[in-house]
C-alpha cells in the first residue's frame, strides 16, 4: 500500500512526458524510469497487480521525485544518463562492464598498432570493436609480420629485437622516409577495413617472383603470410559482400525478463554475439531502448555503420539518440539476421529462465525469507564480521558484504588489530566495529540493513554496545553460531540472545551457511597472509648482517623459511652469504632469542 505521502504526490504528477527516480526509506535512488506520461506510468506502479519482481520494487519505494521534459527522445536520453550516474539497484545495467578491444593504429610520426579498450580518436585509427579477443590479436600478429611499424613506446638508443628480426625498420638509429611509414599505414587501414584481398594479391605476387629467383626463402616467408591472412581473416563465412560494419539487435520476454541478443557484424562477417538477460519494469519496448542507450554509452561502443532492429520499436527515437543510421528491414537478408536474432533470444530465455529462477530464489529469495524470520524488512545489505588469530598472536578482522544475496567483494574490508593484546574476542570485536562505522559515517556511506557478528552471545554483546551506546545506531545486529564441528549452527539475536526459527533445508539458512563460510575464508586468508609476514620478520630480519636483499636472496634461493632453517653454513654461503654472516644465520636460527 501507498504511503500517504506517495499518496498526495501522485495526485499533483503532470499527464507530460519526463523521469521518474524511485527512492527507498535511507533517500537513496533505487530505480530510473522514464514515461511519456508520467501521470499514468508512476501511478501504475501502485495499482493493480504485479509479479514477484515488481511488488519488490514497490516495498522498497518510500518517495519518489520527477523531471518533465519536452519530448519522448529528452526522456530517454535523460534515463540513460540518470541510470549511469547513480547505478540504481533495480535497474538494467550491464553487470559486466565489459568493454570489446579494438585494433589501433596511432597517429605518432612513426606510428604504431596497439590493442586497447579505451578509444581516443584524436590520438589514432580504430578498428573494431573484436568482441573475440583471440581474433584482435591473431589480426595484430598477422600485421606485425606484414608491416615492420615500430614496438617500442619511448624511442630507444639502439635497435631491438623487433629489428633483426624484420618487424621493426628502427626509426631510433635509421633516417626512415614518412612516405614509408605512410604508405604502411594506408596498407594497414586498407587492410582492416576488408581490403586484405588486395594485400593478399600481391603478395601472390612476390611470393610468384621470388619464386622466378629462385629466392626460396623469401618465397616460403610470403608463403606463409599468405597462407596467416587465409587463417586470420578468411576462416568465417561472408554473409554480406558490401564489407560494412553492422549491429543486429534481438530481443524476447517473458515473466518480467528480458533477453537481448546483439550480432556483431564487421567487414560483412558475422563474427560475435553478446547475449544479456536482465528483469524489466517498463513496457519491453521502453527497457529495449534504455538497453541499446546503455549499450553504446556506457561500453564506450564505437557505433557501427549500421543498426538493425526489430519493427516492434520506434525506430525514430534510436536514430535520434544513436546519431547512426538505424534499419527496420522489411524483406531480403538484413530482416532474417534480425528475426535471427529474435529467435536466439527466445530460445535463450527459455532455456535459462529455470535457472534464472533457481538463482533468485538462493539469493533475493533468500533475503526476502531471512527478512521474514526477523520480522524486518528484506535486508538487501547485509556486513558480517570474523576474527582470526592463533592464541592471540597477529589478530586481525575482517568483514564481507552481501548484497540482494550476492557476494559484493569491492566492499569486503580487512583488519590489523590494533588495540588488543592477546586472545581477546570481544574486545577485537568492539575495535573493528568502531573503525567500520566510525568510517561509514564520517564518509556519508548508508548503513547496512543487517549486521552479522560471527560468534555467540560475548561477541554479538560487544557489536550492540559500540552501535548503540557509542553511535547511536539501531540497525539490526544478529549472531552466527557455529556446531562442534564448526558449521553454522543457529542464528541468534537480542539480548539476551534468542534463537530465530529458520528451517535448516531453507534458502534463508543456506545463505547464511555461504556468508559464514565467505567471512571465515576471507578472515583466515588475511591471517595467514600477515602471520607469514610476522615470521619473515621474526626469524631473518633481527639476525646480524641481513638486510633486505640477502633476506630476498635466501627467500628465492630456499623457497621457505623451513628450508633456510634446514641449511647448513655452506649451503648458505653458496646462497651468496659471506662466510661470517652464514654462521651468525645458522647460529640465530639454532637459537632464536
Amino acid at each position: 500500500m501507498a504511503s500517504q505521502k506517495i499518496k498526495e504526490k501522485l495526485s499533483l504528477l503532470p499527464k507530460q512526458p519526463g523521469c521518474y527516480q524511485m527512492k527507498n526509506e535511507q533517500g537513496q535512488i533505487i530505480y530510473v524510469g522514464k514515461a511519456k506520461n508520467l501521470f499514468n506510468r508512476v501511478h501504475s506502479y501502485f495499482s493493480g497487480s504485479h509479479d514477484a519482481k515488481t511488488q519488490r520494487l514497490v516495498a522498497d519505494i518510500a518517495d519518489f521525485e520527477y523531471i518533465v521534459v519536452s519530448s519522448e527522445i529528452e526522456s530517454l536520453l535523460l534515463e540513460i544518463n540518470l541510470i549511469k550516474k547513480y547505478e540504481p539497484r533495480y535497474n538494467i545495467m550491464l553487470k559486466d562492464d565489459k568493454s570489446y578491444p579494438y585494433i589501433k593504429l596511432t597517429s605518432e610520426k612513426f606510428p604504431r598498432l596497439l590493442i586497447t579498450r579505451k578509444v581516443n580518436r584524436k590520438s589514432g585509427k580504430y578498428f573494431g570493436p573484436y568482441p573475440n579477443v583471440t581474433a584482435a590479436n591473431e589480426t595484430k600478429r598477422l600485421l606485425d609480420h606484414l608491416y615492420p611499424l615500430r614496438k617500442c613506446r619511448t624511442l630507444p638508443n639502439r635497435v631491438c629485437l623487433y629489428y633483426h628480426i624484420g618487424q621493426c625498420l628502427a626509426p631510433c638509429v635509421n633516417d626512415i622516409p614518412k612516405e614509408t611509414y605512410a604508405n604502411m599505414a594506408e596498407d594497414i587501414t586498407r587492410f582492416l577495413n576488408g581490403g586484405y584481398q588486395d594485400v593478399k594479391k600481391r603478395l601472390q605476387k612476390e611470393m610468384l617472383e621470388a619464386s622466378d629467383q629462385l629466392n626460396f626463402e623469401k618465397a616460403k616467408e610470403l608463403r606463409d603470410q599468405i597462407s596467416n591472412i587465409e587463417t586470420v581473416m578468411e576462416k568465417q563465412k561472408i554473409i554480406f559482400n558490401d564489407l560494412d560494419n553492422r549491429d543486429v539487435f534481438g530481443y524476447a520476454y517473458d515473466k518480467g525478463w528480458m533477453c537481448v541478443q546483439v550480432f556483431f557484424m564487421r567487414q560483412g562477417k558475422l563474427i560475435e554475439r553478446k547475449v544479456s538477460m536482465f528483469p524489466f519494469y517498463q513496457e519491453p519496448e521502453e527497457d529495449f531502448l534504455t538497453f541499446i542507450g546503455q549499450f553504446y554509452s556506457h561500453q564506450n561502443h564505437i557505433k557501427p555503420k549500421e543498426v538493425l532492429i526489430p519493427n516492434s520499436v520506434d525506430r525514430s527515437l534510436i536514430e535520434q539518440m544513436l546519431e547512426t543510421e538505424v534499419l527496420q528491414p522489411q524483406r531480403g537478408r538484413k530482416k532474417d539476421l534480425v528475426e535471427m536474432a529474435v529467435k536466439n533470444a527466445g530460445i535463450a530465455l527459455k532455456e535459462k529462465f529455470a535457472l534464472i529462477e533457481r538463482d533468485e530464489k538462493r539469493t533475493v529469495g533468500a533475503v526476502e525469507q531471512l527478512g521474514e524470520a526477523l520480522d524486518m524488512p528484506a535486508p538487501r545489505r547485509i556486513e558480517t564480521f570474523d576474527n582470526s588469530n592463533i592464541q592471540g598472536a597477529d589478530p586481525v578482522s575482517a568483514m564481507v558484504v552481501f548484497e540482494d544475496g550476492r557476494p559484493k567483494k569491492s566492499d569486503y574490508r580487512k583488519y590489523r588489530v590494533k588495540t588488543v593484546d592477546g586472545p581477546d574476542d570481544y574486545a577485537t570485536m568492539r575495535e573493528v566495529v568502531r573503525r567500520r562505522y566510525t568510517r561509514v559515517l564520517k564518509e556519508g556511506k548508508p548503513l547496512p540493513d543487517l549486521i552479522l557478528i560471527d560468534g555467540g552471545k560475548g561477541q554479538l554483546s560487544a557489536a550492540i554496545d559500540v552501535l548503540e551506546n557509542e553511535f547511536g545506531l539501531y540497525v539490526p545486529v544478529c549472531g552466527l553460531v557455529k556446531d562442534d564441528k564448526h558449521r553454522t549452527s543457529q542464528l541468534v539475536i537480542g539480548e539476551p540472545p534468542q534463537v530465530v526459527p529458520l528451517a535448516r533445508n531453507s534458502q534463508a539458512f543456506y545463505l547464511l551457511q555461504r556468508i559464514q563460510d565467505e567471512v571465515h575464508r576471507f578472515a583466515i586468508t588475511f591471517h595467514r597472509q600477515v602471520r607469514e609476514k610476522s615470521m619473515i620478520h621474526s626469524l631473518l630480519d633481527d639476525v646480524p648482517g641481513i638486510g633486505k636483499q640477502r633476506k630476498q636472496k635466501l627467500l628465492q634461493t630456499f623457497g621457505s623459511i623451513k628450508k633456510i632453517r634446514e641449511a647448513s653454513s655452506a649451503e648458505l654461503q653458496e646462497a651468496g652469504l659471506p662466510e661470517k654472516v652464514a654462521e651468525s644465520v645458522r647460529k640465530y636460527l639454532d637459537n632464536p632469542q
